[in-house]
């Protein structure tokens, strides 16, 4: 078999249609995948509504994808044809996510372990990418510079020390959490609804405030958890008002992650305080060192349940039914990501 089908959005601002393409063959240091299970974000809906990141069209979205090894470059020896493998996609023709096969560079690919499904597993890269980015990555390339608990002396390296993270129960703030807990930070204090607060909890969270609350509150509710200074904040959501919020609370020193673009009120800024915008990607060159260490050791981690995925809600008809679960994820949802079967389309 040589062709693929592949759901492409047609134009700027246009719709989503499923197309039959080639199926491209992996370069020398190259995998090619069998998608089984691809996860929808945010970001996919954002680039059809407002022609952002996307250069060239018809285009391919997706990032996070699972699934089965068909076929490895010359030079691979970190994974083979059958393995269960887990990666993020990139927007081009060979590297998206919502296609039947794509492929990605071994450097940046890891197996899935028994204990985790194909479908749990695709929930994870761009809010592993975007955690682990801003928390880890140099400083210049779009994180804050703390030591990765994989590297030598990294894990519990910052015990005591207080973290906020905004966002809690986002796809990117429970992985943001699952790292805080890895790296020793503590108190861990996330905003997010309360009904998801054991779910917040079993994921390293220490105390959960209402995301609801008036965030005029949210320094002295901080103020009553821990005499600390907050040195490190990560706004997972990143709306104005949040970033300003997780921007004051934090102590002479600190270093604030969002996700989003600077929304900062200029008269708040100081010159003590480090503000850093993290791209989840890792594919460009100034990331893909974190990216390599992130995949080489991300087989360990789901393993030992360190890293935990998201729970999944299915999606049905495959490629299909893409473009409803985006229309879904348009109107807001928490604590789980949408996962489409490609080769259960039709």
């Amino acid at each position: 078999m040589s062709t693929q089908k592949a759901l492409y959005l047609l134009e700027a601002k246009g719709q989503l249609a499923i197309k039959t393409k080639d199926i491209p063959e992996p370069d020398t240091d190259e995998v090619l995948v069998e998608i089984h299970a691809a996860a929808l974000n945010p970001v996919d809906w954002k680039i059809q509504t407002n022609n952002i990141i996307v250069k060239h069209y018809p285009a391919i979205l997706g990032l996070d994808a699972a699934g089965v090894v068909k076929k490895v470059g010359s030079g691979v020896i970190n994974v083979g044809v059958g393995d269960k493998v887990v990666y993020q996609g990139f927007y081009d023709e060979r590297r998206a996510a919502f296609q039947q096969y794509a492929v990605v560079p071994a450097d940046i690919i890891a197996q899935v372990p028994p204990n985790v499904t194909l479908d749990q597993a695709s929930t994870l890269p761009i809010g592993l990418a975007t955690a682990a980015l801003g928390l880890y990555n140099r400083k210049g390339a779009g994180g804050i510079a703390l030591t990765a608990p994989w590297e030598e002396s990294g894990r519990g390296k910052y015990a005591g020390e207080p973290i906020l993270i905004i966002g809690g129960a986002s796809a990117v703030g429970q992985l943001v959490i699952q790292f805080a807990k890895l790296s020793g930070f503590s108190p861990i204090i996330t905003t997010g609804s309360l009904h998801n607060e054991v779910l917040l909890k079993s994921l390293g969270a220490t105390h959960i405030i209402d995301r609801n609350a008036p965030l005029s509150e949210l320094s002295d509710t901080i103020k009553a958890i821990t005499e600390k200074p907050v040195k490190v904040a990560y706004d997972a959501i990143s709306y104005p008002e949040t970033q300003n919020a997780a921007y004051d609370i934090l102590a002479s020193g600190g270093k604030l992650v969002h996700v989003l673009f600077n929304a900062l009120d200029k008269d708040r800024l100081t010159p003590d305080k480090e503000v850093v915008h993290v791209f989840g990607s890792v594919h460009p060159p100034e990331q893909r060192e974190v990216g390599r260490k992130l995949y080489a050791n991300l087989t360990s981690l789901l393993e030992t349940g360190d890293i935990k995925p998201n729970n999944v809600e299915v999606l049905h008809n495959g490629l299909a039914g893409i473009p409803e679960g985006l229309e879904k994820l348009r109107s807001g949802v928490s604590a789980f990501k949408f996962v489409a079967h490609p080769h259960e389309t039709a």
